[in-house]
This record gives C-alpha cells, sequence and structure tokens, in this order.
C-alpha cells in the first residue's frame, strides 16, 4: 500500500510538469529569481493565465515567492526538478535522432 502512494506522488509531480508554460517558467527560474513582470514580458501570456501556473508550481512546492514591496518574485524551490527536465530533453533528444530539424531545435533550448 506504501508503495503507491509513493507512485501517486510521483505522478503528481509529473502532472504539475505536464505543462509547456510551466517547464517555460522553470527554466527561466533556473538562470535566476525573477519578478512576474519579467515572466510576463517573456512569456507573453495573460498574467490570470500566468498566474495559474505558477500557483500549481507553489502548490507542488516546486517554486517559492517572496514580496518585495508591490512586486512578487519566484524562484526555484527543488532545483532537484530541474534535473527532470534536463533528463527529459535528453529523451526528447535520444527520441529526435534521425530527425534533423528537431535534433537542433532541441539543441538551441
Amino acid at each position: 500500500m506504501k508503495k503507491v502512494l509513493v507512485y501517486q506522488l510521483i505522478s503528481e509531480i509529473f502532472k504539475t510538469l505536464a505543462h509547456p508554460l510551466r517547464i517555460q517558467i522553470l527554466m527561466m527560474l533556473s538562470e535566476k529569481e525573477r519578478c512576474v513582470c519579467e515572466l510576463l514580458n517573456e512569456i507573453g501570456v495573460e498574467q490570470s493565465n500566468l498566474s495559474q501556473h505558477l500557483r500549481i508550481l507553489k502548490k507542488q512546492g516546486i517554486i517559492d515567492s517572496r514580496k518585495d514591496g508591490q512586486k512578487m518574485f519566484y524562484r526555484i524551490n527543488l532545483p532537484s526538478v530541474l534535473n527532470l527536465v534536463s533528463d527529459a530533453k535528453k529523451t526528447l533528444n535520444d527520441q529526435a535522432k534521425g530527425h534533423e530539424e528537431l535534433y537542433k531545435t532541441i539543441k538551441n533550448i
């Protein structure tokens, strides 16, 4: 029974990461802490949409936030999640072998 719970919790992590916008947010935060305004400018989505994805990542404990005056800043709280993203890129790289255009795109991310 305990193993099933662990598998469910692992599944929740993957569900949290299962959106391209959340991956993009994580990649941006991997470089440095960012305020919402920076994320909005770079990603180009509605603030409500961005807030929803940030809330999901924060609920899972993957990112954290702090307020400085009127600005809200976000940062990676669990750096190990970046290993998952990196491993997914490696898997995608392996899948892309033989598909040169896709392979080149992956290398530039």
